[in-house]
């Protein structure tokens, strides 16, 4: 009988010795901490690893926390539980969908996303009693301010501003918790049905109207270079026509500068040749210019009449001064050109004359040589 008690009794200070070291030691994993009460008072934080803990007067202090789940049928769903053990890492909040209205007063559903990390677990277990819960209704409240400053347009548009804005204000607003927000996203913005079909008819006409805008400004652009081809090809063709008229002046120029000292080169020949006689050089000219001037006016086929210059007599004159020089002695000159002029007598031919009819009174030939009247060829 006394072996049975005495094999009770140490059964029973074993199974109690079993129990003290089950609850006196406390493993905590890597990224996790413990906070230990004892009689209900703040005693210390564990670290990871092994740690050992009087089992009667030490206590952890449990935390709320939020859990993602995914059920039967594939849909997820968030549980909240008490759990001891506080987690470290960055962990991440995706809220349900809310009804946010815009400054433009539209309704539109928006999805967040929340990044958090808690950097001091003594301020998140006694500054808060149900953090997870906190944080939710605090980003939707302070998701809901900062939208409802803008409008649906800018809202669009405007993701880093409103996640910058969002992260700023709930950071500042969980520091006292002990919470680190790293960041805020807005995972989805849901405008009505109405409010997408009237975006995306604006949208179409705003494609529709650069579509037009760039065929324009290319219509524009193809106008103004060929303008300006057609500006620079008259140009061009202009400086060409100015270069050849240019060219042909100069070309002109030269030749009578040419002609011009051929003439005075024969002037110079002439009289040279004709001070030898005592002729006159300038009424030779005269008439060899008279002579010419003939020929031009009987050269057409239907000339008939042939109109003589006001100064017949001159024209007589001049061929008689020919006449003269031609049938005068040679005397010697000085001169010593190449050749000089022929002194054989030549026999010109009679020149017709006609009075003009009108005009003062006109002077006649001399009656030393008259002339005999042109014949007259009927054509």
């Amino acid at each position: 009988m006394t072996s049975w008690i005495t094999i009770a009794i140490l059964c029973g200070i074993s199974l109690f010795f079993i129990i003290i070291v089950s609850k006196g030691v406390k493993i905590v994993r890597q990224a996790e901490t413990m906070i230990v009460e004892r009689l209900g008072k703040y005693s210390r934080t564990l670290e990871s690893g092994v740690n050992i803990i009087w089992p009667i007067i030490d206590k952890p202090r449990q935390i709320m926390w939020m859990y993602v789940r995914e059920g039967i049928g594939g849909k997820t769903g968030v549980v909240t539980s008490l759990k001891p053990q506080i987690d470290l890492r960055e962990t991440v909040y995706d809220f349900p969908k809310q009804n946010v209205i815009t400054r433009d007063n539209v309704v539109t559903e928006i999805n967040a996303l929340l990044y958090f990390q808690i950097t001091d677990p003594v301020r998140a277990v006694y500054e808060i009693a149900n953090l997870p819960n906190a944080i939710e209704k605090l980003t939707q409240t302070t998701l809901r301010n900062v939208l409802g400053e803008m409008d649906l347009d800018e809202m669009l548009t405007s993701r880093d501003t409103i996640n910058s804005k969002l992260r700023i204000i709930l950071d500042e607003a969980t520091d006292k918790w002990g919470v680190k927000v790293n960041r805020v996203e807005l995972q989805d913005i849901n405008p009505p049905e109405d409010i997408r079909d009237a975006m995306e008819k604006q949208m179409r006409a705003e494609r529709d109207r650069r579509a037009v805008i760039l065929v324009a400004e290319g219509n524009k652009k193809s106008s103004i270079l060929e303008a300006e081809g057609s500006k620079e090809a008259e140009i061009n063709k202009a400086e060409g026509e100015k270069r050849a008229l240019i060219l042909a002046a100069e070309g002109e120029a030269e030749a009578l500068m040419r002609t011009t000292q051929a003439e005075a080169n024969a002037i110079d020949l002439l009289s040279r040749a004709l001070s030898s006689t005592g002729g006159d050089p300038t009424g030779y000219i005269i008439a060899l210019r008279y002579i010419d001037a003939l020929k031009e006016m009987v050269s057409g086929v239907n000339t008939r009449t042939v109109f003589l210059p006001y100064e017949a007599t001159g024209i007589l004159g001049a061929l008689g001064g020919i006449k003269d020089l031609l049938s005068s002695e040679p005397k010697p000159s000085p001169y010593t050109g190449p050749s000089s002029p022929p002194t054989t007598k030549r026999n010109l031919p009679p020149v017709p004359a006609k009075t003009a009819s009108t005009g003062p009174s006109t002077p006649t030939a001399p009656p030393a040589r008259p002339l005999p009247p042109p014949k007259q060829e009927d054509r």
